[in-house]
Parts: structure tokens; sequence; C-alpha cells
């Protein structure tokens, strides 16, 4: 799914008052991580994932997976909190159409 770029802004303003709903610790991204993500996907669609990782490559590596693994599309990565978004077959969300 590809997103405009006005698509992505109104996407990052119903994620401004989200609280991650996944946290990243020390055993990294696991099967049960993983599937804890796409379950919050299919429920909530928009979801914050907090990425907790002093390496930058290490963090980049570990959003690459999840969006490979979720086929989520990233909104936002700021500091360690990653915003994804993953249309659920109800659309809870409704994106503005693309022009």
């Amino acid at each position: 799914m590809n997103l405009t770029t006005k698509q992505k802004q109104h996407l990052k303003g119903l994620a401004h008052n989200l609280k991650p709903v996944v946290m990243l610790g020390a055993n990294g991204l696991t099967e049960g991580v993983l599937a804890e993500i796409d379950n919050a996907l299919t429920f909530h669609e928009l979801i914050k994932v907090k990425v907790a990782s002093g390496d930058r490559e290490l963090k980049n590596a570990i959003v690459d997976a999840i969006l490979r693994e979720t086929q989520a599309v990233k909104i936002q990565l700021i500091g360690h909190v990653l915003v994804l978004f993953r249309q659920s077959e109800e659309m809870k969300i409704a994106i503005p159409k693309a022009k």
C-alpha cells in the first residue's frame, strides 16, 4: 500500500495521542513480538511500537524486518517510536482519497 504525503500527514495526526502498544525489550524482535504487532495492527490499524535500541543500524534493521513481516506502512519513526499503519478488512480508519 502506497500512501501519499497528505494521507501520511492525516495518519500522523491521528497517531499523535496514541501510546506505544508494543515495546521491544532486550530480546529484540522475536516471533512473539511480531505476532503481537500483527495482532495489534489487525485490531487497531494504526499503532505505535517502541524500539529500544541504542544502535541506529540495528534499529533500522528491526524496523525493516517489522515492515517486511507485517506488510505494514511506516508512517514515521521519531527517536525510538515507530508509527505503523495497515488497513484491515473493516477499514476502521478512513484515510483521505489520493488525488
